[in-house]
């Protein structure tokens, strides 16, 4: 190869000579541009250049929808808190600079002054006139009552007419004390002809094992519905969210269930003190044709009081424990699986909801399982398995076995079903022909999240349709 590369060299100098400072010009070229690239990468990740801070969170689509949440719930409690010298909420949007005429597109970022130059915003340290504005102090230092009524408001209906006639939103409480269980739903529902909302109440109310519903309904004003919730007010029945506290007082009449013997009315005051960091925020599904579906988890675990009076008798439910989630959404040809179990300092979410085939396969739709301590989250799991044994001459599943899996969550729940409140959903718009099954369980857990190993017995709730 160097006799052939000499000979051509001595046949053919210009030409030879010209290809070699070619070739050498490319590498020189090359490695400049490569070294370049190095350059750039290293300094688009540079904290100083994307402005402070080590790590960015965001959300599936971008946006982080629970933001105020992540920093008064998440990353100021512990373990996270220990690692975390500062945080700042941060959004970027595409704005227009129009000068004589003439627009220009620019991307802006915006954040809370104090925050991102906590965080090393060397871009804006030195601007005086950089200051945090009243809104902001809702950021700085959050007000929990504030973050709590943020999560739990309700909806507009969105503009999707083939499905209006199916909306519905719900606030759902359960309790459990030494003298009753309950489960509590207040519902608003599509608009009706007059252009308000159907609303209703419902408590079921378990002592020693039998079951007996009481309900109320009236037709409310949408427009005072979106501005207040999730204070609410249908008939005598109310809710009121006084800063983290939930105050529930009751009116209602026996429903024809049966329990003839059973007073006719109930009245009473229930208070639920949400554990604090025990909130799963919100989130929602969307499918094709307009459907969508949300939910959310105020209070994962809390202390309840108050009692209930039931014709002359009283029932108290100081010192109990308490739950309250919220839902909203398009119903029609909707099911899903839903339970909810809590134990000391642990608490356990999980579910999986199943969409009508025109929004998405239903069988593709991920489930979910969520476990917080005493000081936030601890772990989650979207490999979730819920088997039902049903017994047909029980009419409801007789076991339930569900399991969560993640890198952080290994958990089996095993529940034994010890009764059952039946609602036969007859329209269409929330299933059709299907029975609501609302389950009193025994849950027997098993596990380990992260490196701690779990193992407990309680009581706790399950809900699951079957087809009629």
């Amino acid at each position: 190869m160097f006799r052939l590369a000499l000979r051509a060299l001595v046949a053919r100098p210009v030409r030879s000579s010209v290809l070699a400072c070619g070739f050498g010009l490319g590498v020189s070229v090359m490695a400049s541009l490569l070294g370049i690239g190095e350059v750039m990468l290293e300094q688009a990740r540079s904290p100083a250049l994307a402005g402070g801070g080590h790590v960015s969170i965001g959300g599936a689509t971008d946006m982080l929808s629970s933001a105020r949440f992540m920093l008064s719930n998440v990353l100021s409690t512990s373990p996270l808190d220990r690692y975390v010298e500062a945080a700042s909420p941060r959004v970027r949007d595409t704005l227009y600079l129009v000068r004589d005429g003439v627009p220009t597109r620019i991307t802006a970022r915006g954040g809370i002054p104090s925050l991102e130059r906590a965080l090393g915003d060397v871009e804006t340290a030195a601007i005086e006139a950089w200051v945090d504005a009243p809104r902001d102090a809702a950021w700085r230092d959050p007000d929990p009552g504030d973050v709590l009524r943020a999560m739990d408001r309700f909806h507009p209906i969105p503009d999707v007419p083939h499905r209006a006639d199916s909306w519905a939103e719900w606030l759902y409480f359960n309790g459990q004390a030494d003298e009753a269980r309950f489960y509590l739903t207040f519902m608003v529902g599509p608009r009706t002809d007059s252009g308000r909302r159907l609303a209703g109440v419902r408590l079921q109310l378990d002592r020693n094992g039998r079951m007996t519903s009481y309900a109320a309904s009236e037709e409310i004003d949408e427009p005072a519905l979106l501005a207040s919730a999730p204070d609410l007010t249908i008939g005598a029945n109310t809710v009121r969210l006084d800063g983290t506290r939930y105050r529930i007082s009751l009116d209602l009449t026996r429903q024809g269930d049966g329990s003839a013997d059973a007073p006719e009315y109930l009245t009473g005051d229930i208070v639920l003190d949400p554990a604090p960091g025990r909130s799963f925020p919100p989130f929602s599904i969307e499918g094709a044709n307009g459907w969508v579906t949300g939910y959310v988890v105020p209070a994962l675990s809390g202390s309840i009081g108050g009692a209930l009076t039931i014709g002359t008798e009283r029932v108290t439910l100081d010192g109990g424990r308490g739950y309250h989630d919220h839902n909203w959404g398009f119903w029609e040809g909707v099911s899903w699986r839903w339970g909810q179990v809590q134990h000391e300092d642990v608490s356990f979410v999980y579910g999986r909801v199943y969409p009508p085939p025109d929004a998405a396969d239903p069988a593709r739709m991920p489930g979910f399982l969520a476990a917080l301590g005493p000081d936030g989250p601890l772990g989650y799991a979207t490999r979730v398995t819920i088997e039902e044994d049903y017994d047909p001459d029980l009419g409801r599943p007789r076991r339930i076995v569900v399991r969560g899996r993640s890198r952080q969550v290994d958990v089996t729940m095993e529940l034994d079903v010890e009764a059952a409140e039946v609602t036969r959903m007859d329209r269409g718009s929330f299933g059709g022909e299907m029975d609501f099954l609302q389950l009193r369980a025994t849950y027997q857990v098993t596990g380990s999240i992260g490196d701690e190993r779990i193992e407990f017995t309680a009581p706790g709730a399950f809900e699951t349709f079957r087809q009629r």
